[in-house]
Order: structure tokens, then sequence, then C-alpha cells
């Protein structure tokens, strides 16, 4: 997995195979399986590079189909489903051994002014005063695949018995971008995939590394509201409404530094207790 920002958008920027084929590598890593925010960034940059320049990605839908093999290059379809004055649609499917693993549907929309509000930013800690989080708290036995996420937690959280499963870091790319909007909005969507489960998880004195609980993406969607920064801190306020039926759902927010609602994002996961 990428230690950084250039390694990184390398691992983002796939070859072009034929129209609206596209091909992506991978990268060393210890992991039994691909990381889902690295199939989930791969197509949102397949379909991206079927969409004209003035087109930005406002939302994503998606759905993990089949766990990914880290050992052979994963293959993006690119789908057109629709082409209009303001919004286009395109769907991907990434394929390995001639089978689908990953489904993903988004909507591009071109910038217009309107109607804004958002909600306000929660009062926390700032990222210098929040908890640097140690990586193998989070997985132990990879540990340092995480490093090209920089990730401080916020323990401080208001007592809210209406909200019994809550989590909120501070996360950013650990190293500069490059300057066009486009890549920071891939790397967050390869960064989104990180802690969502923590969330879920808080409500029953667990965590990623107590090995007591098995937890595998089902689902992952994005709606992007504004511009920003990757490799600057982003606030990701989490809550998991409901787990129940081997499930958890994870629903968070997203914030700028200066307080902008950036993005929000939806996960649902498996999450079974793990059997002695």
């Amino acid at each position: 997995m990428p230690r950084d920002a250039d390694e990184l958008v390398a691992l983002l920027d796939l070859e072009t195979i034929d129209d609206d084929l596209f091909r992506g590598q991978q990268m060393p890593t210890t992991r039994p399986i691909v990381f889902g925010g690295q199939v989930a960034a791969q197509a949102l940059v397949a379909a991206s590079r079927t969409v004209p320049a003035e087109f930005a990605v406002h939302s994503l839908h998606s759905y993990f189909l089949q766990p990914g093999d880290p050992t052979v290059p994963t293959i993006y379809d690119v789908e057109n489903l629709r082409d209009g004055r303001s919004f286009l649609t395109r769907r991907v499917i990434a394929q390995q051994h001639g089978r689908p693993i990953y489904a993903q549907t988004l909507n591009f929309h071109v910038h217009e002014t309107g109607l804004e509000h958002q909600e306000s930013m929660p009062d926390v800690p700032a990222p210098e005063d929040a908890r640097p989080v140690n990586r193998g708290s989070i997985d132990e036995e990879h540990a340092d695949q995480w490093d090209v996420a920089e990730i401080r937690a916020i323990d401080t959280l208001e007592d809210d018995p209406a909200h019994p499963a809550r989590q909120r870091v501070w996360l950013r790319v650990s190293s500069a971008l490059p300057d066009d909007p486009f890549w920071h909005t891939a790397a967050f969507t390869y960064l989104s995939d990180m802690t969502l489960m923590g969330a879920a998880l808080s409500a029953h004195d667990q965590s990623f590394a107590s090995g007591e609980v098995f937890l595998a993406s089902l689902d992952h969607t994005v709606w992007f509201h504004r511009p920003f920064k990757a490799d600057d801190w982003w606030l990701y306020d989490q809550h998991s409404p409901a787990a129940s039926g081997g499930r958890g759902l994870v629903l968070a927010r997203v914030f700028s530094r200066s307080g902008e609602l950036v993005a929000s994002v939806a996960q649902e996961a498996v999450m079974r207790k793990v059997r002695s």
C-alpha cells in the first residue's frame, strides 16, 4: 500500500487499455485482500477519465462484491449511462480473474450557484491537540500500511445518550498532493474507507485490533458538497445509528478545518463476533 502522497497518486493513475477500459496496478502489501478504499478510488479515477473536464463528481454509490486479489491488476470497465447538460452518470465494474469484485455508480455535475446551507461543525479540539493514533491499535499486523494517512483521535466526546456509537478523528494525507483538485477528491475517496467501522464498534467496547470481531465492507457511498484539500486536516465526524443481524451502519460528516461541511459518507459492513 502507498506510504505517501506520491505513491498514492501513482497507484490511482490508471493505465488506459481501450475506450472506457482501464487497468489499475497493485502495490506490495502484506494484506490478504485489496483495501476497499483503493478499489473505490481507482473506480472513481476510471469514471472521471470518461467525462469532460468541466464536470466534477458529486456522488458515488458502491458495493463490494468479492474480496480483491492484491497480487493481480484490477480491470475497470466504465459504462456511460447518461450524458446531460448539467449531469453525467457512469457505472464502473471492477473485475479480477474474469469476475466482478466491485460495482460503482457515479454522478458528475457542472458547477453552478444556488441556495446554500449546512450543519455546524462540532466544537472539537484542534488536530494539534488531538491524540495521534497508534496505527497498531487499528491494524497491528499491517500497521505500516497506514503510512499514507495521518490520523488523530478526539477522545473528549460530549455525553449524548441518543447516539451511543460515535467516533471523531482528524484525518489527512500524510504528505503534499498535487495542486489539481481532482487528486484531492481521489485521495479523499481512498482515505474515506479508513476508521469508519470504529464508530460502530465503540458501542460494544471493541476495536479493530481486538481480533474479536470480523469486519468486511458491504457498500460505500460518498456525497461531495464542496472542494477541499485532502492533505490538509479534515474532521471525520462518525456515528452508527444501528447494528443488527450481523451488520453495522455508519454515517459520517466531513468538515474542513475552517468548518465547511465538504462531504458526507455512509457505509454498511458485516460485523460479526468471531467464534472461538
